[in-house]
């Protein structure tokens, strides 16, 4: 390695589950003796400064917006076609001064730092052009395999069906949605980095003057195998996983919790909204009772508001890692991240997608042998749920096969595959 640590600049935009695995991958790079910088909403300063990595502060405002009303009826999906389709319109009319901003900022971040390489999101795909504009190598990270076409499987959200071509198909209708950014990428392009404007939606991922950019696939090559048609700019590296914090401790109501009792179903939806955190609560509840079982409930963004009790506890944000494995089994909503740690922990899972990649998480769960048939969110009820959980805690079938699933990728190191793909990258351009 040269004497001067390489310099590189990561930049995440979204929920817990968008930035986790970059700090995740930022922390490996930090051990490979890289300087780093992590550029990502203003609220996660604290959990990513607690683990020692830099940090450049972004805009909350996108995240704030879906918070609001309109937000959680789009991510709920329950809200009427209508009310869906109103509320689309005006968080719509909201997001292109937002994006516009974050492209500011990744300049912003870039200018402060000088990186050697950026390593980023497709929701900052601006850093992609400050990479061209500064000349330097960029990696795109994956959280879902939803970019790269393939003929082995539909881009990851998308239905699966069994017609020619339609695989690829899914891959087109990814790209054209990118190319709606097309005119604001010109815009930021032309005003702050001063380079000439791009002429396809491609081009918005991944500019041509930015030469190939190696695509790093955070999933397990145990869960979704690399496709043999993928070019060799496209990796799977293996889950981008944080190391167990040796300064987490669980609080002690939970720990006396799982000590009374036979091991609880987990149920939690993350970053997911919701415009009645109370009725759903309150069906999470009913449904665990109903399937006779304790249930630990994360309160998450949709403030989930259970039922009380002896058998029922909730619980504000924790170490998955460290309480997946406590579980008889998980209910959520198939966030990459969180797909991930249940499969790591060998526990049987049941997914209620709300949206985006989330059935696609589900449907995989279920071809892996280690889940029951997702329920998606507006079709979630009381007696679907209880039944979900009866399944998914009485099959020594999915349990085994749970089982071995984590045992294949207690084997495996994404952090560490993803690292050597940076490193051997540079060593090429040098």
């Amino acid at each position: 390695m040269d004497a001067q640590p390489r310099k590189i600049l990561i930049c995440t935009y979204g929920t817990r589950g968008d930035v986790e695995p970059f700090l995740a991958l930022a922390k490996g790079l930090r051990a490979a003796e890289c300087d780093v910088l992590l550029a990502t909403s203003n609220r996660f300063s604290d959990f990513v400064q607690s683990h020692g990595v830099p940090f450049f502060p972004m805009s909350d405002e996108s995240l704030a917006a879906i918070e609001t009303p309109d937000g959680r009826a789009m991510m709920e999906g329950g809200a009427g076609l209508i009310r869906r389709m109103m509320a689309g319109i005006r968080l719509a009319r909201r997001s292109g001064p937002i994006n516009a901003e974050l492209m500011r900022q990744v300049w912003a971040a870039a200018q402060s730092f000088t990186p050697d390489a950026i390593i980023f999101h497709s929701k900052l795909f601006a850093a992609a052009h400050v990479a061209e504009k500064l000349g330097v190598p960029a990696f795109l990270g994956a959280l879902q395999p939803m970019i790269v076409p393939t003929n082995a499987f539909p881009a990851m959200g998308l239905p699966t069906l069994n017609v020619p071509g339609f695989n690829r198909l899914t891959y087109r209708l990814v790209n054209a949605s990118f190319g709606a950014l097309r005119k604001s990428a010109n815009r930021f392009r032309d005003e702050s980095l001063g380079l000439p404007p791009i002429k396809d939606a491609r081009s918005v991922l991944f500019p041509p003057g930015a030469g190939t950019i190696p695509v790093l696939h955070a999933h397990s090559p145990s869960v979704l195998p690399r496709p043999e048609d993928w070019p060799a700019h496209a990796h799977v590296t293996g889950t981008l996983r944080l190391p167990p914090s040796e300064e987490f401790s669980p609080p002690q109501e939970l720990v006396t919790f799982l000590e009374s009792g036979p091991p609880p179903v987990f149920v939690g939806f993350g970053s997911m909204t919701s415009m009645d955190g109370k009725a759903l609560g309150r069906l999470v509840s009913g449904a665990l009772r109903k399937a006779g079982q304790r249930g630990v409930v994360a309160q998450g963004w949709a403030e989930l508001d259970v039922d009380g009790g002896s058998d029922i506890i909730a619980i504000p944000p924790v170490q998955y890692s460290w309480l997946f494995p406590r579980m008889a089994a998980v209910v959520h909503h198939g966030g990459a991240g969180t797909t991930a740690e249940g499969f790591h922990a060998g526990v049987p899972c049941l997914i209620c997608p709300f949206f985006g990649d989330q059935p696609g998480w589900g449907r995989l769960s279920v071809a892996l042998g280690v889940a029951a048939q997702p329920i998606k969110r507006n079709r979630l009820n009381e007696e679907r749920l209880a039944k979900g959980v009866v399944q998914i805690t009485g099959s020594a079938d999915l349990r085994a096969k749970a089982n071995s699933l984590a045992e294949k990728l207690s084997r495996e190191d994404g952090v560490q595959s993803a690292v050597g793909i940076v490193m051997r990258n540079w060593a090429r351009r040098d």
